[in-house]
């Protein structure tokens, strides 16, 4: 079985495209979502949040959700808004957000090949999460939110991929956001072939974000398999949409911590506390970390750099050398008091894409007392977390730019 293969897209019109593409689902609430999609009724929110055409108490993981998802789903198909490709294609799909660009492949990834470990994972999933991702996939028969995948890059694929680009692409949109999005189908039978044997000989693939969306399509097409008798490992659930970049293209930005209070402790006591185990050095600007083992502090309207002492740093442990585990088990853990950052309510965390500015202001408005801004995890120590069948510290990446949901969907028909 191949790791990946073409599929036959559900893809907007060119005309049309500008209106339906939208934000990954998981990044809007209900109302920014509602606000987003209000005057645009061909918006793919109106499928992927599907609720903002729900009277406002509706609880998003309410049967009728998924049924408002599905009619709307229709609609756009049956009004040709959405058309299906006549064959199956891979697609190739560039974002440029500022000086960034990075040209992955939309394909069909392997249920199996990710069930080996073959398409290797970082994250720990929550129930609720899959729970509404099985949901949604199997009202509406199709996967419609890519998951976001990376690999070792390969010459091969690089050149096929500016072949490819050279020519006019099926879309090519500028988002609200300023991101713009270039969207080619890949028709020519060599092309694709030589796509699917070049990622054949690729060892594995790495989930960078959409572990819940890979975990449910792994269960949707669990019980397919079992309610088949004639399943043959070549029905469409056998795969799930996936969007491929080369590791030499993709952009991780740093996540930041903010906290509520000092446990109890003075700012004079927190600082002599930090003092044992960090380098403190007061700065007069705000103090962006500039390589790893740094950090950004800021408190009472000042910012430090701290730097963490050497023999604090574990020299075979990809997890705990990480940055967002230094702070955690150095400085969150042992002088905040917060040991569980996934369910304490004491920190919140903050995407680099909102800027340092961004923890100012919520420490400079009392509503937090401090704020950490970390250096960005890279994408080999994201890697090897997962080569090592590891799992990453909540809130450790942060990938800019985002894909768009309704540009391609994968159908399970």
């Amino acid at each position: 079985m191949s790791l990946i293969r073409p599929f036959p897209g559900l893809r907007p019109t060119a005309a049309l495209a500008a209106q339906v593409i939208a934000p990954p689902y998981d990044v809007l609430n209900t109302e920014e979502a509602r606000q987003r999609a209000h005057g645009r009724p061909w918006s793919f929110l109106h499928i992927s949040k599907p609720e903002i055409d729900l009277p406002p108490a509706t609880d998003p993981y309410d049967a009728a959700v998924y049924a408002k998802g599905k009619e709307n789903f229709d609609r756009m198909i049956e009004a040709g808004v959405l058309a299906r490709d006549p064959a199956p294609y891979y697609y190739l799909y560039r974002l440029i957000m500022g000086a960034h660009t990075q040209t992955g492949i939309v394909a069909a990834a392997s249920v199996a090949e990710y069930e080996r470990n073959r398409i290797r994972k970082h994250e720990f999933t929550r129930p609720d999460k899959e729970d509404d991702r099985v949901r949604q996939i199997d009202a509406l028969n199709a996967q419609t939110g890519p998951v976001f995948l990376t690999y070792r890059h390969s010459d091969a694929i690089d050149a096929l991929a500016a072949e490819v680009a050279a020519g006019e692409p099926d879309a090519d949109i500028t988002a609200d956001d300023g991101v713009r999005h270039t969207l080619w189908a890949i028709r020519h039978a060599g092309n694709i072939g030589t796509i699917t044997r070049t990622f054949d000989t690729i060892p594995c693939l790495y989930i960078a974000d959409g572990h819940h969306r890979s975990a449910a399509a792994t269960r949707v097409a669990a019980t397919r398999r079992d309610a088949n008798p004639k399943h043959t490992g070549e029905e469409p659930y056998n795969y799930f949409l996936a969007v491929i970049f080369p590791d030499n293209q993709m952009q991780i930005l740093d996540y930041n911590r903010v906290v509520k209070d000092l446990n109890g402790l003075t700012p004079e006591e927190f600082l002599k506390k930090l003092e044992a185990v960090f380098g403190v050095t007061p700065e007069t600007v705000a103090a962006k970390p500039a390589k790893a083992g740094e950090f950004g502090m800021y408190l009472k309207g000042r910012w430090y750099r701290l730097t963490v002492r050497p023999s604090r740093v574990p020299a075979n442990d990809p997890v705990k050398r990480l940055d967002v585990s230094l702070l955690q088990d150095n400085l969150l853990g042992p002088i905040l008091g917060i040991g569980d950052p996934r369910r304490d309510k004491r920190i919140d965390f903050v995407g680099g894409i909102r800027g340092l500015k961004e923890l100012e202001r919520r420490v400079d408005s009392s509503e937090m007392t401090a704020a950490f801004a970390l250096y960005p995890t890279s994408i080999h120590d994201m890697m090897a977390v997962a080569d090592a069948g590891l799992v990453m510290p909540p809130k450790s990446t942060w990938f800019e730019p985002k894909l768009a949901d309704g540009l391609v969907s994968h159908l399970l028909d």
